[in-house]
């Protein structure tokens, strides 16, 4: 007669530091949700098996009515339709299902802070207390066992295929649980030959550094303390990795003990061969120096900023009939642009914003008032339906055409109220028809518009002073300077805590920065530099010593409504057409 298993705390108590691992019950749990957030999103089907010994002992599946929307992605990715989640057992149910299933047992997860951080989140908002659960990460089990050669990566259909797992993934919660299941057992196999045995040596082992990582903690010896940006580099001078830091040598110390644990950063350290650092006077400098020095040389191993050309803009072009066109350039010439933006998507949506107010064209014929007369161009159906004036076959002059054009420029550049009322009236429309998706689609048109527009106009104004000077107080006593010419951040100082006068140290950071010419960009400086140098001089207690120029932003314009841009895609309830939701 098999024996009643006692509970993971009860064998902690009997042999602690040494639960052998075949005697621990492992739940293994994988969840399907409406996004990537979990203080925002929606668990909406979780799956659990719990295992011990190498078998299987229960399963538990189940999709769940979370209360919220499953975005159209969502739904190609899983499977998974609003329909289907209809009379579903909802999350408090669900919660309460599975915490008892799971009670006593090592939870095991691939990349288990998603599963367990929806888990956690669910537990807070339904008011359940979360269980002190050990939790296994078989995606950091595989970093640890499997070399590059074995796998090209550590993603489950990967790692499945690998050991021949019985069920394929499928973005399911159960199936992707079962196949996770048998890369555990794989993973655990592994372990052997590194001597690990129990639970505490697994949990340990997961985290633990690398030998790369402990071999090369050289590296960091010579890297000095204070503010300022490291590369690290292979034997041949390529740079690997570029970061920053307001204390260099205790943040690359940090990659080499067991707190780094990202999977291609460990592994860039088994390439590296030196550490070079940049000290700066300033961890704004620091910052600045980083984005720079990743967009020149692109290394491998980074992921942030790495392609700035990359972003687009929405540009109102300069022709007899303008009309608003997505570029890759923001130039130095008179049309008004609109942006920066990270994809062509959202480049997209706000041109729909605009056109929803200005009657602009919308075809890419060449128009001009000959080839009119000449019966060259022609007209299209958004003519018909009132969605164009038509200048294309003469119904509208270019005079009335050019009102189009400055009241699209005028949303661009200074005031957004008609492009919001506007788009305002169109999702109001669409909530009283109950077509809340497609209001909830003007309200992204819109939050696209409004964003692209405020970055727009912040830099337009920061970049129109020549110079500006100013001063930002630091814990010690003393104070930051920086100097920024055209948007682009020329120097950086400081101000020693009790300097007698602080002249002197204005003049000689001004007098040493660099010099910003005109050129053929309307920007000096990339859009992450200068919302980190605006981020800097919106910072609580920043002085201005000096401004050549104006720095303000226009009275009607999309920096009013910076709450509202901010909370656009923060509420996961689509848009009903509430008043308390509008930026008007």
């Amino acid at each position: 007669m098999q024996g009643v298993q006692g509970s993971l705390e009860d064998l902690l108590a009997e042999g602690a530091r040494s639960t052998p691992l075949a005697e621990v019950t492992f739940t293994v749990v994988d969840l399907e949700t409406t996004g990537g957030s979990a203080d925002e999103c929606g668990i909406t089907e979780i799956g659990a098996v719990k295992v011990r010994g190498g078998k299987t002992v229960g399963e538990l599946g189940t999709l769940v009515d979370c209360g919220l929307p499953i975005p159209p992605f969502i739904s190609v990715l899983t499977g998974i339709t609003q329909q289907m989640v209809v009379g579903a057992p909802q999350v408090p149910e669900v919660l309460a299902s599975f915490l008892e299933f799971a009670r006593g047992t090592v939870l095991v997860a691939h990349n288990a802070p998603f599963d367990v951080g929806f888990l956690k989140a669910a537990c807070a908002r339904h008011g359940y207390e979360w269980p002190a659960f050990p939790v296994l990460d078989t995606a950091d089990l595989a970093r640890r066992v499997l070399t590059r050669d074995e796998v090209p990566n550590r993603k489950l259909g990967t790692l499945a295929r690998f050991f021949r797992a019985a069920t394929s993934p499928n973005h399911r919660a159960l199936a992707d649980a079962r196949a996770t299941v048998d890369v555990l057992h794989g993973l655990l196999e592994r372990l052997g030959a590194f001597g690990v045995a129990t639970l505490e040596e697994a949990r340990s082992f997961a985290k633990a550094p690398t030998r790369e990582q402990q071999a090369k903690r050289s590296l960091a010896d010579d890297v000095p303390s204070g503010p300022g940006v490291y590369l690290f580099e292979d034997a041949s001078g390529e740079i690997l990795y570029i970061g920053k830091s307001g204390d260099l040598r205790t943040r690359v110390r940090s990659y080499f003990t067991a707190s780094e644990t990202r999977g291609r950063v460990r592994e860039m350290i088994g390439i590296a061969e030196r550490v070079r650092s940049i000290p700066c006077p300033t961890a704004l400098e620091a910052e600045v120096r980083e984005l720079r020095l990743i967009a020149e040389h692109k290394p491998r191993y980074n992921r942030r900023s790495k392609f700035p050309e990359r972003a687009v803009w929405l540009k109102l072009t300069d022709e007899a009939f303008p009309r608003l066109s997505v570029v890759r350039e923001c130039r130095d010439d008179d049309s008004a642009y609109l942006g920066p933006f990270p994809s062509t998507g959202s480049a997209e949506e706000a041109r729909a914003a605009l056109h929803e107010t200005a009657l602009l064209r919308q075809c890419n014929q060449p128009l001009t008032e000959r080839r009119i007369a000449a019966g060259k161009t022609h007209s299209c159906a958004l003519a018909e339906l009132g969605r164009c004036g038509s200048p294309c076959d003469g119904r509208e002059t270019r005079e009335t055409y050019a009102g189009h054009v400055e009241l699209a420029r005028a949303a661009m550049t200074a005031d957004a109220g008609p492009v919001v009322r506007a788009a305002r009236g169109r999702i109001d429309r669409l909530a009283g028809e109950l077509r809340y998706e497609e209001a909830a689609g003007w309200r992204d048109k819109l939050a696209a518009f409004l964003r692209a527009a405020w970055r727009a106009q912040r830099f337009a104004s920061l970049a129109g002073c020549d110079e500006l000077v100013a001063a930002r107080p630091e814990a010690s006593g003393g104070w930051e300077l920086a100097v920024v010419r055209r948007g682009r951040l020329a120097a950086t100082g400081v101000i020693p805590p009790g300097a007698p006068r602080y002249r002197p140290y204005v003049d000689a950071c001004v007098a040493t920065a660099e010099t910003v010419l005109r050129g053929p960009q309307r920007f000096a400086a990339t859009p992450e530099e200068m919302d980190c140098v605006l981020r800097w001089l919106e910072a609580p207690g920043v002085r201005l010593v000096e401004v050549t120029g104006v720095w303000s932003c226009p009275v009607g314009g999309a920096e009013g409504l910076r709450t509202w841009i901010d909370g656009a895609y923060g509420d996961p309830k689509p848009y009903a057409g509430r008043r308390g939701d509008s930026p008007v």
